[in-house]
C-alpha cells in the first residue's frame, strides 16, 4: 500500500511539472567534486569559475581557455541545460576539455543546481 502511495505521489508530481526538492547544502557538498570555483573572489582553475551560471552562453568566462567545442556549442546555461549536461558532459559537448564522468543521480543534480544558481555574476548570493 505504501509503495502504491509513493508511486502515485511521484506520478502526480511529474505530471504537474513539480521538480525534485532542492537542497543547497547538499549541492555545496556535491560541488566539492568539481574543479571549479564559485563565490566572491572565485578564479578559474582547471575549469572556469561558475559565478552567474544561470543565463550566459557556454564558453564565455573571461580568461579561461575553452575548447572550440565548448565555445561553439551554442549552449545557454539554465536549469534544464545544466541538468542534461552534468549527466554526461562529453555526450552533450563532444570534444569538450571537461574530463568528468558526470552525475547520474537526479536528486544530486537538482541539489547541485540549487547551489550553483544562487550565485550572481559577482559571486554573491542573490537576494
Amino acid at each position: 500500500m505504501m509503495r502504491t502511495l509513493i508511486m502515485a505521489a511521484a506520478l502526480i508530481a511529474a505530471s504537474t511539472g513539480a521538480g525534485l526538492a532542492q537542497d543547497v547544502a547538499k549541492g555545496a557538498n556535491s560541488f566539492k567534486k568539481c574543479s571549479h570555483n564559485i563565490g566572491p573572489g572565485a578564479q578559474n582553475k582547471i575549469g572556469p569559475e561558475l559565478n552567474g551560471l544561470d543565463g550566459p552562453q557556454a564558453g564565455t568566462v573571461a580568461n579561461y581557455s575553452y575548447s572550440d567545442a565548448n565555445k561553439n556549442s551554442g549552449i545557454v546555461w539554465g536549469e534544464a541545460t545544466f541538468k542534461e549536461y552534468i549527466k554526461d558532459p562529453r555526450a552533450k559537448i563532444p570534444n569538450t576539455k571537461m574530463a568528468f564522468v558526470g552525475i547520474k543521480n537526479e536528486q544530486e543534480i537538482s541539489d547541485l543546481w540549487a547551489y550553483l544558481k544562487q550565485f550572481n555574476a559577482d559571486g554573491n548570493i542573490k537576494k
